[in-house]
């Protein structure tokens, strides 16, 4: 096969739609339950035709107290989580990304909330450490993120079969410079466990305006229900399309949002509606 034929290929596979889905789970402490429980959601949605599977922030660890998390921490490269991972993605021959997963920090009280990506053959390929930490205090809800996670410091796109690929965590959503700052992003992967209190009112229309904005699709896997340490997360696990459609959506529970991704209609919204190269920068 000639250079000028492998680019051809890769340009059709950009062109072609394709199936993404976004995996909603209600966690829990046990490490072994909650694989358990994405390996057959992965499953599930391989077998519905997806390609790209997205998995909910802390999937494999909703602990009892918020250190539990540190305590199941694996160093990068090693590890059942990420072995999990690994494997789930080889034997579907699709790419998998592990929501977020809690990874050795520099301080050895803490964790870096980690997105690894995973490709068909079950290499990673990608990682991401959640940039902005959560922090709430209203009524009796109390949250410090930072208390127990470190803090990452860069902005993540990878290059895929799928066009360019961005990677964030949960609060980050709530941050519109870090998806500015994805330069060419096509989809967006969005791990999350919102609360049900900031996500009843603010969930929705946010990811809805990281697709708009960014003239992208938005893969939002969350955690969706009641957890055992009395926790409870708001779910709505949906895709959104570059115009803002939500085009697939799962209320509450464990289950499988699948949608299908059609790079043609992207690019023709980009060239209808060139807001992305109108931008403005101000100040200095």
């Amino acid at each position: 096969m000639s250079v000028g034929d492998s680019t051809q290929q890769r340009i059709a596979a950009l062109t072609k739609a394709f199936k993404v889905a976004a995996i909603q789970m209600a966690s829990g402490p046990n490490v072994a339950g909650n694989l358990a429980e994405a390996r057959r959601l992965v499953t599930n949605a391989a077998e519905a035709g997806a390609k790209l599977v997205v998995l909910p922030e802390f999937f494999a660890i909703m602990g009892m107290n918020e250190r539990d998390k540190v305590a199941v921490r694996e160093i990068p490269g090693n590890g059942p989580i990420q072995q999990f991972l690994s494997e789930t993605a080889r034997q579907h021959k699709i790419w998998l990304v592990g929501g977020s997963i809690p990874l050795a920090a520099g301080a050895s009280d803490k964790v870096l909330n980690s997105c690894l990506v995973y490709d068909e053959t079950g290499t990673q390929v990608g990682r991401y450490d959640k940039i902005h930490l959560f922090n709430l205090e209203l009524g009796n809800e109390t949250y410090n993120e930072a208390a127990t996670i470190e803090a990452g410091r860069d902005v993540v796109v990878i290059d895929s079969p799928f066009g360019k690929i961005g990677l964030a965590i949960c609060y980050d959503l709530r941050f519109p410079e870090l998806f500015r700052a994805m330069t060419g992003v096509d989809i967006i992967i969005l791990p999350s466990a919102f609360t049900a209190t900031t996500g009843k009112m603010h969930w929705e229309p946010l990811v809805r305006a990281r697709a708009i904005e960014n003239l992208s699709y938005v893969i939002a896997a969350a955690q969706g229900g009641y957890h055992v340490n009395g926790r409870e997360t708001h779910g709505h696990s949906m895709v959104v399309d570059p115009w803002g459609r939500v085009l697939d959506e799962l209320p509450r529970g464990s289950g499988v949002v699948v949608a299908e991704i059609n790079p043609s209609y992207q690019a023709s919204l980009r060239k209808s509606l060139p807001a992305l190269s109108h931008r403005v920068i101000y100040g200095c």
